[in-house]
């Protein structure tokens, strides 16, 4: 068996570190990967080489909200949501396992599980009592922002700041923590008194359907 090159130390004879700042790749060969210091034979190649989380493809698709306003000039210094669900300015929009929930901090599918359940029943609860829109209250959305930091500053997680939980590996990217790091569980139960409690830090709307159709839509941003 050939020897595997890992961008993580193990302790296993047939794992070698490279650092490839020190020693960078050069290309792609038949026999592995080549080196600046020497080729690596390798038998499989798994391209991990870091990725725009939570934040990049809602971006990348240019969300608008209302008068106009876009999702990244309103998170140029960092992604704003309430429980990762929704954001001020953005009737109707619903993010799946966004920035400000736990994501992927915990089982992905239970997660998404989750935001859908919890987006489903809300838009029943709309349904049944003649709401056209839905959105985040600019206050809790800046006291859920804040619980989040909180979260994470009691964790070993705070002091990766290399860390591509704060976008560190994204050229550019504003360092915010992005993930809820207080756990499914105590998250899953926050989410439930919010609807229990009408749907606390939200704005509910009957009337105003402003630009939009009033239907919900949902986006999912991924890693």
């Amino acid at each position: 068996m050939r020897r595997a090159l890992l961008v993580l130390p193990f302790n296993r004879p047939n794992v070698s570190l490279v650092n490839l700042r020190k020693d960078p790749i050069d290309r792609i060969t038949a026999q592995g990967i080549r080196t600046k210091s020497g080729e690596h034979a390798l038998d499989i190649i798994v391209f991990a080489t870091g990725f725009d989380a939570l934040t990049g493809p809602l971006l990348r698709m240019d969300i608008r909200g209302r008068g106009g306003r876009r999702l990244r000039e309103d998170w140029k210094a960092g992604p704003r949501t309430y429980l990762g669900l929704q954001m001020p300015g953005y009737p109707n929009l619903f993010t799946i396992t966004g920035p400000g929930s736990p994501s992927v901090l915990t089982n992905m599918p239970v997660a998404i599980e989750q935001h859908v359940e919890w987006i489903t029943d809300c838009i029943a609860h709309m349904r049944e009592h003649g709401i056209r829109t839905i959105e985040a209250s600019e206050e809790a959305t800046r006291t859920w922002g804040e619980h989040v930091q909180e979260c994470a500053r009691a964790t070993l997680l705070w002091d990766a700041k290399h860390s591509w939980y704060f976008g560190a590996n994204v050229k550019g990217k504003p360092q915010v923590f992005m993930p809820y790091a207080g756990g499914l569980a105590r998250y899953r139960r926050t989410c439930e008194g919010v609807a229990a409690r009408g749907y606390e830090g939200f704005v509910l709307d009957r009337e105003r359907a402003s630009e939009f159709s009033g239907a919900a839509a949902t986006a999912l941003p991924g890693v």
